[in-house]
């Protein structure tokens, strides 16, 4: 079994006997945040939650260090992203660990979490060299015209508990390489894995001599937040949460007309046709639905499924339920680990009476596990519930393994029922059919902004843009060109006359 002291040791977050720690940015004077493990409920740590006089100080480090950071030749801050990326590989076990114990997901996710960090890492290091704009022909003779971009200035990240280091690396490995600095406020409920990213970060500066400030951490719960989006210093808010918390921050960020990349709530269908490959629709199905306890933002929610193999399908996955192996999530032989808290308990046990006063039936029973190993209380019964797309319960996201199955008839129906919710992140469509596969990709397919074929909808590469439409907020995070969000775009025209033609033909005789 892993030994967290030393894992916490290694990452340089100072553990005492008593489970408290303290670590980079995490100051002396706001109130205490206890980190508690949902694997064994033990107490990892304390940070302090930053007051809004430390909250100054740090904002005045960023914006110091962007003026000396924007003026760095990209590849350059390219290079310093490759030499980060590098020491996420040295320290890819432990911080895998520490992800696993405080957030909960299973050893090989939070592994994979920091693998995800490495390749957003090389990513950035190619597109360093790669920030083009464009060259247009001018209308007036002897002037040329182009478009560039240049750094935006100081970016405030705000990430959730679900996946506690990936998602703010996606935004600070183009942010960096933009030229721009970054403050971070992480979950309150997984804030040692931001201490841990942090004291990271600060080999890689002391290195290279670089100023404080390019990498920052803040740290408390939404009034914390509420300092960053009401900052006019920060040009950019990215953040990933509830559709509930992005209302917030992006009607907040635009009254001072800044910009918000919101990654919000998901409520993600497989639709599986006649001609589908059961075998692999079935673990995708499974895996979408019960990874990260279902606690991703694009974990399988709803199974739309033609009526003629209903049963079939319905029949194989309760089979697979009964094969899962749900314990502490270091363990590498347990598929499903525990949910992130008691108050995330109490919304699954609700979700699943709701679903039942509405008339849905359950077909494989949850609950809540007790006894030996499940101390912590965290641990649920993944679930799955015969459903109507139009339940209330069914419209809304409930972040924990419930999964909801339904029949269809035609493949139009069952794109409107995919489609028929208010969010619009992940979606996928299990069919070897060509016709059908390219439906659903079509514009009267799916109305997400990722949409998949005989895959499932949980997960997503790096080199594709990530984020979706409707209440899932509209934001790109990631691969392709979503680096634009974290630059200002200029139109530059030159003129290399000696003359200065006027529009509409004015003149002025001087």
């Amino acid at each position: 079994m892993i030994d967290i002291k030393k894992t916490l040791d290694v990452l340089g977050i100072k553990a005492s006997n008593n489970g408290t720690s303290t670590g980079a940015n995490s100051f002396g004077c706001g109130a205490e945040i206890e980190s508690y493990s949902p694997v064994d409920g033990s107490l990892i740590g304390k940070v302090t939650a930053t007051t809004p006089e430390e909250y100054e100080k740090v904002m005045q480090a960023a914006t110091a260090a962007f003026k000396d950071w924007r003026l760095k030749p990209a590849p350059l801050r390219g290079e310093i992203v490759r030499q980060y990326g590098e020491k996420l590989r040295a320290y890819k076990q432990e911080l895998g660990e520490l992800v696993s114990y405080e957030m909960g997901k299973s050893l090989q996710e939070g592994l994979g979490e920091v693998q995800e960090m490495i390749d957003i890492c090389d990513f950035a290091v190619g597109l360093s060299r790669q920030l083009h704009g464009l060259t247009m022909h001018s209308e007036r003779p002897g002037h040329r015209m182009y478009e560039q971009y240049h750094p935006l200035g100081v970016v405030g990240i705000i990430s959730a508990f679900n996946f506690p280091v990936a998602v703010w690396n996606w935004n600070t490995a183009l942010a960096w390489i933009s030229g721009d600095t970054c403050v971070w406020k992480a979950s309150e409920k997984a804030p040692l894995c931001a201490v841990a990213c942090q004291n990271i970060w600060n080999e890689v500066a002391k290195e290279n001599n670089l100023p404080e400030g390019i990498s920052c951490i803040v740290n408390g719960d939404y009034k914390v937040g509420e300092m960053m989006t009401s900052d006019d210093r920060l040009p950019l808010i990215s953040a990933t949460g509830s559709t509930r918390m992005g209302r917030i921050v992006g009607a907040e960020v635009a009254k001072r007309f800044g910009t918000s990349l919101l990654e919000l709530g998901g409520n993600n269908a497989i639709i599986i046709t006649p001609n589908a490959d059961l075998e692999i629709t079935i673990i995708g199905a499974l895996f979408g639905a019960v990874g990260t306890c279902g606690q991703r933002c694009t974990s399988t929610r709803r199974l739309i499924i033609h009526e003629s193999v209903y049963d079939e399908v319905k029949n194989k996955l309760a089979k697979a339920y009964t094969q899962l192996s749900i314990g502490n999530p270091l363990d590498e032989s347990n598929h499903v680990g525990p949910l992130i808290d008691t108050d995330a308990v109490n919304m699954y046990l609700n979700a699943i009476e709701k679903a039942k006063e509405e008339g849905g039936n359950v077909l494989v029973e949850g609950g809540v596990l007790e006894g030996k190993g499940y101390e912590s209380g965290c641990y649920v019964k993944p679930v799955i519930i015969e459903a109507e797309n139009h339940f209330q319960i069914v419209q809304d996201e409930t972040f924990a393994p419930i999964l909801y199955i339904m029949k269809y008839t035609e493949l139009e129906e069952a794109i409107e029922m995919q489609n028929g919710v208010k969010q619009g992140l992940s979606s996928a469509i299990m069919t070897t059919n060509l016709r059908e596969a390219e439906k659903f990709l079509s514009t009267a397919g799916s109305d997400c902004g990722i949409a998949n074929v005989n895959i499932g909808t949980s997960g997503a590469e790096i080199g594709g843009a990530f984020g979706g439409e409707k209440e899932t907020g509209g934001g790109r995070e990631s691969g392709s060109d979503a680096w634009k969000i974290y630059m200002r775009r200029q139109t530059n025209t030159i003129n290399y006359t000696a003359e200065l033609p006027l529009a509409q033909g004015i003149k002025f005789d001087l």
